[in-house]
Parts: structure tokens; C-alpha cells; sequence
């Protein structure tokens, strides 16, 4: 199966005329979470699964645009491929991915701010010393530079 392509400024102006359609992100759900296009859902080619499709996106003629990082990654092909083998007959490529919306300037959505408030509210409830307040505050140092 063949999955037709979208340009970024295609898919820009689709977005910003309200047209409705389904951005999906198919990297894994921690690269997900650091950053994706403005209404995005997540569905990496391992969670394509009939049943969580079929909620997430209950009408099969719906225009859906599946991208990953960069025209090098192979898992928005592989989403798309899962989608119409499901039926879905309106999925098109955005192969430009992440990489090429940020690098024209792009909006994108971050949950890194959501992910360190929920690792601070988690590191508050282990002890402040012995075996594992060491690592675990090495942790939490690395992962505030990363965000």
C-alpha cells in the first residue's frame, strides 16, 4: 500500500482553516510527551490496535496525516500502513516529520513541564537518604537540563 504525502505548508493550512483532521505522531511515547505538532494524538506502530483505533478515531473516512522525526524514520510508514489495513481510507504522510515543522518554525507542543512536575511529586515520596537518594537526585538533575 501506497500512503499519499502532505507538505508542511499543506498541512499548515489545513490546520489553520480549522480543516478537520487527525495529526498523529507515531514516535514513542517518551519522545511524544517532549514535543509534538499542536493536536496531536500519539499512536506508535506497536499501540495500533483495532479496538484503541477505533475509539480514538471512530469514523474511517477521516483525513489522517501520520508523522514521525524526519523523511529517515520509518514509523509514521509503518502507523499509516496499520491504519489502512483497518479500514481507514483518508491517511496521508507528513514525511517531513517533527524535525522539518520545528525547523520551518512550526509550533509544537511540549509535556516536559506535565513529566518533571509529576518525577518531582514522585521523588518527594522516597527517602532523603541512604541507597538511593544518591541516584535518584543525579536523576532528577539530568532530567531538568533535558527539559
Amino acid at each position: 500500500m501506497t500512503i499519499p504525502g502532505i507538505t508542511a505548508d499543506e498541512l499548515l493550512r489545513k490546520l489553520e482553516d480549522g480543516e478537520p483532521v487527525v495529526l498523529v505522531d507515531a514516535l514513542a511515547p517518551m519522545v511524544y510527551a517532549h514535543s509534538h505538532l499542536p493536536g496531536a494524538i500519539n499512536l506508535p506502530p506497536i499501540a495500533v490496535d483495532s479496538y484503541v483505533v477505533a475509539r480514538r478515531i471512530p469514523d474511517r473516512n477521516t483525513e489522517i496525516v501520520v508523522y514521525c522525526s524526519s523523511p529517515n524514520c520509518e514509523d509514521s510508514l509503518a502507523t499509516g500502513v496499520q491504519l489502512q489495513e483497518l479500514g481507514y481510507t483518508n491517511v496521508r504522510h507528513y514525511p517531513g516529520g517533527k524535525n522539518e515543522w520545528r525547523d520551518e518554525l512550526h509550533p509544537v507542543k511540549s509535556g516536559a513541564a506535565k513529566t518533571a512536575a509529576r518525577f518531582d511529586k514522585a521523588l518527594r515520596k522516597l527517602p532523603k537518604s541512604g541507597a538511593f537518594a544518591t541516584p535518584l537526585i543525579a536523576s532528577r538533575a539530568m532530567f531538568r537540563r533535558a527539559a
